[in-house]
């Protein structure tokens, strides 16, 4: 065989070159390969460290449940993607609450983020914490346009840096600017909030979606500048200025999956020994560590953002405690919040006097789907409630309305039925002018002083112009009452509860049909008896701030809540009103005082809720507002509409002439609207809607998909990236063996020549 071999060698040469010289050129284009490898590692090293991924381009198809695909040059990528998570720890009668929105860039791009969301109106936001890998940044409270001024710059800058910024005292806008490809930044607000009760049931409400707006359109007022020196000119008026805003991108759920997946833990320690805990409008699951404390977590995982959430608990006793007392001590001053419920209003008052009751009931388009069944469920059941000694009248309004009647006609079984066909006869559409309803309820044209005047008005109060609402709430009050029914998944609770105190009656939220009897008969036991008037607040030794500055009258199964500010806490505190046309009085020793925990914050926001009140009542100048409001808002700490927070990472992190894109998040439709009742039919969607929809068309409309769970937005990683490593590792093996076969195939022809 090698003698074959040699001679095989000797008759053909060239054949023996021609293998050495091809083994040659390619062990030389493996090494080209290998080294342009490495330099691409290299080049691309912060996209792919331990603490990033690549963004990937993907059809609609490959999208993850939650995930968000936009169209950019014919690709699909993914958008920014977020998960909340809420912890929510209850102490007696307040709540502190944290709320973490994990922000993720999937994308290739260096992105700006912003989110708008909602918080409860009477919380008192104090704190922003913004994560970056392992370091923390506290944000600090600025004046508005200061704070903005700090973001913008840090934002030029490439700095990380995170704005909260208050557009109404519940809706709320989250900015973080300079989060890098494949990066996650956490972004951690607080607030403070007072537990609610009413009767023997104590709530808290958790807003998770901001529903669209109805933003009326500007008034514009113009004259031509002619050359004849008249002097006129065009003017604007708008009654939502910031409406931009206010009104994040909405996405239609026939066509996207639900994005924002939100976790919720709540500690509920209620001071008391407990009972019933439940959520109507979640599956909760509830451990008892003891007989007063209880831990609740959603029994499903994530959840989408879609609804509000809602939890209840009563005492183990047959009755509530009526009497709470609570003080902390901050710097050289006393905070007191004191809750006191008088006693039921039959045990002291004959048969109620009679009514005359005007119903007003939103039919827009934002009350479409399930909202509207529930609007007129509960409307009548009102009808049915009312009494032949009362009178009555309907008001339905969209962008349009209608009166039922020309004035106010005798609840007999005839009209009482008319009013029934009217309003089981509507139908959801269009706009929400929700002003001229109120304006029509509130014009008096009975004007029976012999008759308690009450106007119940069932609205989801989707709009924008809430201060316009307000005044004219203030100017046409008159002798009326009006009572604010909250309809639908995701009511305007700031519109609602603000139009109830001016208006000095009284808020109730209805979230299902199932509620709807339980909350009406709530409503009417309010309506249908008298409120404790007259309320007085006197404190024997201490000196104190009070606030509501104007106490509420107080419906049934209410208590009167205070907070106050103390130089001393020493002696007691009386509250004197009447119930029915009985004098009502109660005497609270302070030694009895229990500790509390952020009262001071508490009071505070009680004040500037105050301060605005005065403003829209004109019993302070919007410069004085202004200037107690800014003052408590730094003094305290807290975030208000002349306030924000801000936190920036010194270290610059964008590369400088990287562009930062921004990328304003979207939000879920909430649950049971209606979308096309809401934006027109679909093949109508605004273009800032349509381009987040690059997947719609591939997103089946007979099921609806479930969130994405938190877990599927990825913290930061500090793996090595092993897959790369197993790559290179592969080619260096390949190489190795090529080199091995060219050696040992040069040594056979070394010896055979």
């Amino acid at each position: 065989m090698d003698t074959y071999d040699t001679t095989d060698s000797n008759e053909h040469p060239w054949l023996g070159r021609l293998i050495v010289v091809g083994l040659f050129l390619l062990a030389h284009g493996i090494a080209v390969m290998l080294v342009a490898f490495v330099a691409l590692l290299v080049s691309f090293e912060p996209g792919w460290s331990a603490t990033t991924e690549p963004a990937s381009l993907l059809q609609p198809g490959d999208a993850k449940s939650g995930s968000l695909l936009l169209k950019e040059d014919g690709a699909y990528t993914e958008a920014i993607r977020l998960g909340i998570d809420v912890d929510i720890t209850v102490s007696g009668p307040t709540l502190r609450a944290r709320v973490t929105q994990i922000f993720r860039n999937p994308t290739k791009d260096w992105v700006e983020a912003t989110y708008v969301y909602p918080l409860p109106a009477g919380g008192a936001v104090d704190s922003l914490k913004m994560v970056v890998g392992n370091r923390v940044i506290v944000g600090d409270i600025k004046e508005r346009q200061q704070a903005r001024m700090i973001y913008e710059e840090a934002r030029r800058a490439g700095q990380k840096a995170a704005l909260t910024e208050q557009e109404r005292p519940n809706i709320f806008t989250n900015s973080v600017a300079n989060i890098g490809p494949g990066e996650t930044v956490l972004v951690q607000i607080e607030y403070q909030e007072p537990v609610h009760q009413s009767g023997n049931e104590y709530s808290l409400r958790l807003p998770l979606v901001v529903g669209p707006r109805y933003n009326p359109a500007p008034i514009v007022q113009s004259a031509d500048f002619r050359n004849d020196g008249s002097g006129w000119g065009a003017t604007n008026s708008d009654p939502v200025p910031d409406r931009d805003r206010i009104s994040p991108p909405v996405l239609d759920p026939a066509r996207n999956a639900p994005v924002n997946p939100t976790s919720i833990t709540v500690r509920l320690n209620a001071g008391f020994a407990l009972g019933e805990v439940t959520s109507p409008h979640h599956n909760v699951k509830v451990a008892s560590p003891d007989n007063t404390m209880r831990i609740v977590s959603l029994a499903d995982g994530a959840v989408a953002a879609d609804r509000d959430f809602e939890l209840t608990w009563k005492p183990a006793a047959v009755k509530a405690p009526s009497v709470g007392l609570f003080r902390e001590r901050v710097g050289d001053a006393d905070y007191l919040l004191a809750f006191v419920t008088p006693p039921a209003a039959e045990q002291a008052t004959p048969k109620p006097r009679p009514r005359e009751v005007i119903f007003v009931i939103d039919n827009s388009g934002s009350m479409g789907g399930t909202s509207i069944v529930q609007a007129k469920a509960s409307l009548t059941y009102a009808l049915s409630r009312l009494q032949p000694t009362d009178r009555f009248n309907v008001i339905r309004f969209d962008d349009t309305m209608d009166v039922l009647f020309p004035v106010s006609v005798a609840a007999d079984a005839e009209r009482v039925g008319e009013a029934t066909s009217f309003v089981s006869a509507l139908q959801a559409r269009g706009g929400t002018e929700m002003v001229p309803a109120m304006r029509a309820a509130l014009t008096d044209k009975l004007g029976d002083a012999g008759m308690v005047r009450q106007v119940v008005f069932l609205t989801d109060g989707a709009i924008g112009n809430e201060q316009q609402l307000f005044e004219t709430i203030t100017a046409m009050r008159g002798r009326s009452r009006v009572f604010m029914v909250g309809i639908g998944s995701a009511p305007n609770t700031y519109l609602m509860t603000r139009a109830a105190e001016l208006g000095r009656g009284a808020f109730t939220h209805i979230g299902s049909v199932e509620q709807v009897e339980e909350r009406m008969r709530g409503l009417f036991a309010k309506l249908e008896n008298p409120a404790v008037t007259g309320l007085s607040v006197k404190f024997s030794e201490a000196k104190a701030d009070v606030t509501p500055t104007i106490i509420p009258d107080v419906y049934r199964d209410e208590p009167l809540v205070l907070a106050a500010k103390l130089d001393t806490l020493a002696g007691s505190v009386e509250i004197k009103g009447r119930v029915g046309d009985r004098p009502w009085s109660v005497t609270l020793p302070l030694q009895n005082t229990a500790e509390g925990n952020g009262l001071s914050k508490l009071w505070a926001k009680r004040k500037i809720a105050d301060a605005e009140v005065a403003r829209t009542l004109r019993e302070m100048t919007p410069e004085d507002s202004d200037k107690a409001i800014l003052a408590l808002a730094l003094d305290h700490q807290i975030v208000t509409r002349l306030t924000s927070l801000v936190a920036v990472d010194k270290t610059p992190s964008r590369p400088e002439g990287e562009p930062l894109k921004p990328s304003e998040l979207p939000i879920n439709l909430p649950a049971g609207w209606d979308f096309a009742k809401v934006f027109g039919e679909r093949q109508q969607v605004p273009a800032q809607l349509r381009e987040r929809h690059a997947d719609a068309r591939n997103q089946p409309a007979t099921r609806r998909p479930t969130p994405a769970a938190l877990d599927a937005i990825r913290l930061p990683k500090t793996a090595t990236s092993a897959e790369l490593k197993m790559t290179a590792g592969l080619i260096l093996v390949v190489l190795a063996l090529i080199l091995f076969v060219f050696k040992r195939r040069q040594s056979l022809l070394t010896d055979a020549a």
